[in-house]
């Protein structure tokens, strides 16, 4: 019996035994890890992002070299710390905290000492780098913005930080990414492949040369260029008229949906967020919290549309045979909508307006009319109320438009269920809601909304997502971006587009005539208010406009917003036509239209609200 317990102990002592062993040389690498760790040094070998171009492939955004310096805890031996700190202009406390940092994380793993140096300063310091024992250069890039424009859509890149590497594992920690707009967008393309090179280390954790003379090191795969849709002698030019307001500008090309500008003003250099000072200049920027460069005014304010949005209740008003083109509503400075209840106008006493003329002289008795009959035509207002919203969700208002920037904001349409849970009963009508008439009330829209409807009229009934990215093909187009249709008949589009052409002719944006060139538009006016000490308070309106170039075969589509502008034909037409003009003709002849608009400024209108006394608005 004795014989048989020491036998199978001894057999199971040996299995235990083999197997473990199997477990450790064959199945389990950590132990292998851990040693060729003692002697094998990785370091990645980082890829240059890719280039950015814009659609007449000029250079936007290149990359230029910088350095981070490394440290190897456990290779530090006395150094002058004076002469590392004068080179490197940081202070001595600042260089050991990072010293004691890097030894809590791993004495023989390298950690960063300096971020981003530039050449310059790595080219002094590299002849001295025998002296400082355990620490040694990482090449990486940086971004170059070539043509410092469009922060807003090019976006910027950081280095990775302790929180982001638990999720993303093919990232290193400092490693740069993508933060926002066209660099997170298209983080995939544009960062390529990171390499690696190994270096073998003697017993006291020295780099002694190039592991099996570099037999095992990977080179990194080059990352792709991108194109974008984005014209930068356009796009230049929009921010030199944006300087000292605040607003915004969306030229889209109709027919395939490329954004052709994006202006949000205002902005900044984004060569600031390159090196390392970017978290300071970042940090100026975010606590502007009045001015707001980092917010995209584009993409992410939502105002009311204001008269822009007559032409599509014009539109649904023909569609659902409420008006005719031959249709007359007369005006006497206004009409009374209810009992008690008078909405202004501009138009004389009696004025007497058909489509076209109501269109051009921005007549809101017109609107109001058309829209009250609207809501009236059906057997209840809830069933007027979400067919006229059904309508305007085909033009891409009261949802994100699906353009490729990680940022935006819906805008909003009411519909019958918004208005009963306002009014319980149900006691809602045509009245109550009247101000959708002319796009105030709950309407909300972005810029990038109001220039893709507009669009979308150019193009009599359809659009194409808007997008940054540039596409080569017809099919290509196609397949990515199809044409999304309205529920509006082709033939009633011609009516509105006269409207808008003689608005510029002969009606409120008459300054936005361009010699040689047809131009579609409509101006607006936007009540302005904000929350002073708790009081609703009124500021100068805002000014609105929208157009499109030429009337028949559109080349652009634009939208312009000004806060704060006055009224439409101030602010807003003038620049709207220029860019127009710009784009169309390549060079601006009404020299002194440029002239007036770049050196305009809103700054004073901006600044009533915070100096504590008094003001006079719209003046």
């Amino acid at each position: 019996m004795r014989k048989i317990i020491l036998l199978v102990f001894t057999v199971g002592s040996s299995l235990l035994f083999i197997t473990q062993l199997v477990l450790l040389q064959l199945i389990n690498s950590d132990y292998s890890e851990r040693s060729r760790d003692n002697a094998i040094q990785e370091r990645p070998i980082y890829p240059t992002r890719g280039l950015i171009y814009d659609r007449n492939n000029n250079l936007l955004v290149a990359n230029k070299p910088v350095y981070d310096l490394m440290v190897v805890p456990e290779n530090i031996n006395a150094f002058d710390t004076l002469a590392l700190i004068s080179i490197l202009n940081i202070s001595k406390k600042d260089l050991l905290s990072k010293i004691k940092s890097a030894e809590k994380f791993s004495r023989k793993l390298p950690s960063v000492v300096v971020r981003q140096l530039p050449v310059n300063e790595v080219a002094i310091l590299q002849e001295k780098m025998w002296k400082f024992p355990g620490f040694y250069f990482q090449k990486k890039s940086t971004r170059d913005y070539i043509i410092p424009i469009a922060p807003n859509v090019l976006g910027y890149t950081s280095e990775t930080n302790q929180r982001e590497i638990k999720t993303k594992i093919d990232y290193d920690l400092g490693e740069m990414i993508g933060r926002q707009g066209i660099e997170k967008t298209y983080e995939k393309l544009l960062r390529g492949k990171k390499g690696k090179e190994l270096f073998q280390k003697d017993r006291f954790n020295r780099i002694i040369g190039a592991y099996e003379g570099g037999a095992f090191d990977q080179t990194p795969e080059a990352a792709d260029n991108l194109v974008l849709t984005i014209d930068a002698n356009l796009q230049a030019f929009g921010e030199a008229l944006m300087i000292n307001k605040r607003g915004g500008i969306v030229a889209i090309e109709p027919q395939t949906g490329e954004i052709l500008s994006l202006v949000s003003a205002p902005n900044y250099n984004p060569n600031l967020l390159t090196g390392r000072n970017r978290s300071k200049y970042f940090r100026k920027l975010l606590n502007d919290t009045i001015a707001k460069p980092l917010f995209d005014r584009c993409l992410q304010a939502e105002y009311s549309p204001g008269s822009p949005f007559k032409t599509l209740n014009a539109l649904i008003g023909l569609q659902e045979n409420i008006i005719t083109p031959e249709t007359k509503f007369s005006c006497n400075e206004g009409h009374y909508y209810a009992k008690g209840a008078f909405m202004k106008c501009h138009c004389k006493k009696g004025t007497n307006n058909n489509l076209i003329r109501a269109i051009y002289n921005s007549c809101n008795t017109y609107f109001a009319k058309t829209f009250k009959s609207l809501i009236e035509s059906k057997s209840s207002p809830s069933i007027s109320i979400d067919l006229w919203k059904k309508h305007l969700e085909k033009f891409g208002l009261g949802d994100y438009l699906g353009y490729d920037l990680p940022i935006g904001k819906r805008g909003f349409i009411p519909g019958s269920n918004y208005y009963d849970r306002w009014y319980p009963n149900k006691n809602w009508g045509a009245t109550t809601i009247i101000s959708n008439s002319i796009g105030q009330g709950e309407i909300l829209t972005t810029p990038i909304q109001m220039a893709n409807f507009t669009a979308t009229i150019a193009n009599r009934g359809f659009y194409r997502k808007p997008h940054f990215k540039k596409t080569f093909s017809k099919s290509f187009l196609d397949s990515l971006y199809p044409k999304n249709k309205t529920l509006i008949d082709k033939i009633h589009f011609e009516t509105v587009i006269e409207g808008m052409h003689q608005v510029v002719e002969k009606g409120t944006a008459r300054i936005a005539r361009i010699k040689g060139v047809e131009i579609c538009g409509k101006t607006g006016t936007v009540e302005n208010f904000i929350r002073i000490n708790n009081e609703k308070t009124q500021l100068t309106d805002h000014s609105i406009f929208i157009g499109f170039a030429p009337k028949e075969d559109p080349k652009i589509a634009i939208a312009v917003f000004i806060e704060n502008g006055y009224w439409g034909a101030r602010w807003a037409a003038p620049i709207g036509s220029l860019m127009i003009e710009k784009y169309l003709k390549g060079k601006v002849m009404r020299q002194w239209l440029e002239t007036k608009m770049i050196n305009g400024s809103l700054i004073a209108e901006y600044q009533k609200p915070f100096l504590g006394k008094p003001f006079v608005i719209n003046e």
